[in-house]
């Protein structure tokens, strides 16, 4: 599985724009994560991301805003403090991811009913600028520990892939690549990256 996880502030051309070409490529869902946005600039541009993923047919998820998700009737994206807070969030949407930062909080997670987990940070990346990778061998531990899927996120890469898989995950997230690389490659590093 590949979820392509949004950062407007990386992207150097039309951000929705962008985002429609993601969407043509059909990764397997789109997370509009942006947290520097107010929530009603987030808000506008939920509405505008799930209408191009309603059209490509695109699994879509709103990240954080618990009411925006609410209002668009999209899929939801939280942290397992916000699942901790709202423990009856799975029971309302259909499709509920989390994201999580030790084998403990995966296990509370998939009891509390999620759909999926995001695990991380598995590799060093500049989104986490000093705070060691958690590695491959949290990885497998988060993998191993549950039945929904978990798919790996932070500093992934195509050549990573096969590591990742290696040590259960069920897919990756990817932030950087996809908001950063050259708008007119999208569609043929989807296929790449869905491919490995």
């Amino acid at each position: 599985m590949l979820f392509v996880v949004t950062c407007s502030d990386l992207c150097k051309d039309n951000f929705l724009t962008r985002i429609e070409k993601i969407a043509i490529s059909h990764p397997d869902r789109i997370i509009l994560r942006e947290k520097q946005m107010t929530e009603n600039v987030y808000r506008t541009f939920a509405y505008h991301c799930y209408s191009l993923c309603k059209l490509y047919n695109v699994n879509f998820s709103v990240n954080g805003f618990v009411n925006i998700a609410r209002e668009i009737r999209s899929d939801l994206h939280i942290s397992f403090p916000v699942l901790k807070k709202y423990p009856t969030l799975a029971q309302e949407f259909r499709t509920l991811g989390v994201s999580v930062h030790s084998v403990e909080e995966a296990r509370e997670a998939e009891k509390m009913g999620v759909s999926y987990i995001v695990a991380g940070h598995i590799f060093k990346t500049d989104c986490k600028k000093g705070v060691p990778p958690r590695g491959l061998d949290f990885l497998r531990d988060v993998s191993d520990s549950v039945n929904v899927p978990v798919l790996a996120i932070g500093g992934i890469t195509k050549d990573k892939l096969p590591s990742v898989y290696e040590n259960s995950a069920s897919g990756v997230c990817v932030m950087s690549h996809f908001m950063e690389c050259d708008i007119d490659v999208i569609q043929s590093e989807i296929f790449s990256f869905k491919n490995v």
